[in-house]
């Protein structure tokens, strides 16, 4: 995976020279490189914690569900030189503004849609080597699972950042944590990683997972 370390931080390769997507640092070297903010993005905090089993090729093909205004999304464009994110958003008003990045990223497809029914978006999209999810509500693992199994390749790798508040406000996040990994397992799913994402968010933990049926 093309992640660098540059000044003591994370970075890619910037797609777009010269622009800075959400206000990160552009370092100039041979090439230029846009320093990945771990509090601003799930995935890079995951990395900085140790995450390193995940691969993600250049000619990927990823299903993100949650690309808000696209921040991961476009690190993750610096990566997939030469694949494609099929990014998912469910707010009109964000998705606005992820438009604009994808006239910027042609490896970026902009998808208004609901993750809960990926139907709806399967004949817009290709089948998935990987599918993200960042979407914060309590049913997060179940449409995580849907997704991967309508649109996940047969041996597709899934990255689910988990939020406990947004699943139950009063259990523990460790117990919450071990009922989801148990939701997975016994749908079929095999945990490659887990990595929690103290101290640049509370309460989330990273799992990366393979199909396993």
């Amino acid at each position: 995976m093309k992640v660098y370390l540059k000044d003591g931080q994370i970075a890619t390769k910037n797609l777009t020279p010269g622009i800075s997507v959400y206000g990160e640092e552009l370092i100039q070297e041979n090439e230029e490189y846009r320093i990945w903010n771990p509090r601003r993005s799930k995935l890079a905090a995951a990395l900085l914690n140790g995450l390193e089993k995940l691969e993600i090729p250049e000619n990927a093909k990823v299903l993100y569900l949650g690309a808000s205004t696209g921040t991961t999304v476009s690190h993750i464009s610096d990566i997939v030189t030469d694949g494609k994110i099929y990014a998912v958003e469910f707010s009109p008003t964000t998705a606005k503004k992820l438009v604009r990045l994808a006239r910027q990223r042609t490896n970026i497809a902009p998808i208004l849609g609901d993750a809960t029914k990926p139907k709806n978006y399967l004949n817009i999209t290709e089948k998935a080597d990987i599918v993200y999810c960042d979407v914060a509500q309590p049913t997060q693992s179940q449409l995580f699972m849907k997704n991967m199994d309508l649109i996940g390749k047969d041996n597709a790798i899934g990255i689910l950042m988990i939020k406990a508040r947004s699943i139950d406000v009063v259990q523990k996040p460790k117990k919450i944590f071990k009922e989801e990994e148990k939701k997975l397992r016994e749908n079929g799913f095999k945990i490659i990683e887990k990595v929690k994402l103290e101290p640049y968010e509370k309460d989330h933990i990273t799992f990366v997972v393979e199909k396993n049926f």
